[in-house]
């Protein structure tokens, strides 16, 4: 198994489940100094001058984006704090330690911008390349993509920071009721939400995606370029799971599709939150019984097979730019390789 190499999976709190459905949940951890805010927009996260996600006690929350949010409750009052649905909205439960510290995220963004017609949900989060619409921070504090910052992290920042991109990115693109179209109002400290007309509850939602090391008999790996990156970049193929077909074939189906490889044996690798905007991407290691390589010219530009040798070259030469750090991808590839795998 290689989970313990994939950052974005690690966490330190106490997902805090059971406190959701106190009513007063959020606005008692707004009271209580100890609890720790992270900032949240579109795929970032508000981090300090050393890269480390900043999280700020409700009382030091800069003004202008916290708005009129409660703070500094009298402690006796804490018991009896306003019901969250009185409480902005924006806030979100992400945990709660073993010493009883809460920690919250706030989405501190306007509505997202809607993908061009015909592009995939997610692929304003996968080219973002600039922060400049995010809002502004005060002195000493910065916008870091996810994506960016993600394997630099320590286990508690990359758990919250990562829930927190998660449960952002499903209210900015689920903001109406799929049964009745009717506006919902954010209930269960950020959890669920809840129609207005039907009372029907909806919740946070996560794809299943299978991400696979293919391999031949000779111990090559294939790796494929995506139509949509530069002449550089490579990675294992991916791809998201059907209705109705299992993990295996959902890796079999992809690999065909992809490149007209045929997999036979599939064996479970390991796992990866991947909040981008809402995948669960499930590793796994794939043996070829076919080695001919045709690319379907719509999601893959180019496949071919590397031998360590091959792909250590390439990427000495900047010839192959290989996944990033923080991604399940990148760990897939270094487990065939057998250790890290330069830049």
């Amino acid at each position: 198994m290689i989970v313990d190499a994939l950052p974005l999976s690690r966490a330190l709190v106490d997902r805090a489940a059971a406190l959701r459905a106190d009513e007063r949940v959020v606005g008692a951890a707004l009271g209580d100094a100890r609890t720790r805010v992270l900032l949240v927009d579109d795929g970032a996260v508000a981090t300090d001058g050393d890269g480390a996600v900043a999280l700020l006690a409700p009382g030091d929350l800069p003004h202008d984006l916290s708005g009129d949010l409660p703070r500094d409750l009298p402690g006796d009052l804490r018991a009896e704090a306003m019901p969250d649905d009185e409480v902005d909205e924006r806030l979100l439960l992400l945990g709660r330690d073993e010493d009883g510290v809460t920690y919250l995220g706030l989405r501190v963004g306007g509505p997202h911008p809607a993908p061009r017609a015909g592009a995939a949900a997610d692929v304003l989060v996968h080219r973002r390349t600039s922060t400049s619409a995010h809002p502004e921070l005060p002195p000493g504090l910065a916008w870091t993509a996810l994506r960016t910052v993600g394997a630099d992290l320590s286990a508690l920042e990359a758990g919250l920071a990562t829930t927190a991109v998660a449960l952002d990115a499903w209210h900015a693109r689920h903001p109406r009721c799929p049964r009745c179209g009717a506006a919902t109002r954010v209930t269960q400290a950020g959890w669920v939400r809840t129609c207005t007309v039907d009372g029907s509850e909806h919740y946070p939602r996560t794809d299943p995606a299978v991400i696979m090391a293919v391999v031949d008999d000779a111990d090559r790996l294939l790796l494929g370029q995506s139509t949509a990156w530069a002449q550089d970049r490579w990675s294992t193929l991916a791809g998201f799971v059907e209705p109705g077909e299992s993990l295996e074939h959902a890796v079999r189906r992809e690999v065909l599709e992809e490149t007209g490889v045929v997999v036979g044996a599939v064996e479970y690798r390991g796992s990866q939150p991947w909040p981008f905007p809402a995948s669960l991407m499930l590793g796994f290691h794939a043996r070829a019984t076919t080695t001919d390589v045709h690319v379907d010219g719509v999601e893959l530009a180019r496949a071919r097979w590397f031998t360590r040798d091959e792909l250590r070259d390439a990427v000495d030469r900047a010839e192959v730019m290989p996944p990033g750090p923080s991604s399940i991808a990148r760990a897939l590839v270094e487990d065939w390789f057998g250790g890290p795998l330069g830049r």
